[in-house]
């Protein structure tokens, strides 16, 4: 999936950096746009050991930057990007959309969401 949206971003002409939340710095005000992938855990809730302390440490720095989320959920209805996507909204973030989901491996339907997401990232 993230693949999917930084192959598009660029394909419109954006530089991208594919990085995996244990390498990223945190360093969202270098970026004009970011895009956040996270897979949903447990009772729907964001990956926790990992990504939730790296993107609970950014959130003060979410107001008014452009963001996209994506990612995929065993069993559920997607309530983790529900609430994902309304905590960044709360955090000041302007979001490009509700989220793109997959449930478990992504269909192309999925993939063509993340490609029209790093399109509007871009």
């Amino acid at each position: 999936m993230a693949e999917a949206v930084a192959e598009a971003a660029r394909a419109k002409g954006a530089e991208t950096d594919l990085i995996s939340c244990e390498s990223f710095a945190g360093n969202v005000e270098d970026y004009d746009a970011v895009a956040f992938g996270c897979s949903a855990m447990g009772n729907e809730v964001l990956e926790e050991t990992v990504f939730e302390p790296m993107f609970a440490a950014l959130e003060s720095k979410l107001s008014g930057k452009k963001i996209g989320l994506f990612g995929s959920y065993g069993w559920g209805d997607g309530q983790w990007m529900r609430d994902w996507a309304d905590r960044c909204r709360s955090d000041g973030a302007v979001l490009i959309n509700d989220g793109v989901i997959a449930n478990n491996e992504p269909d192309e339907e999925a993939l063509a969401q993340c490609r029209a997401l790093g399109e509007e990232l871009a």
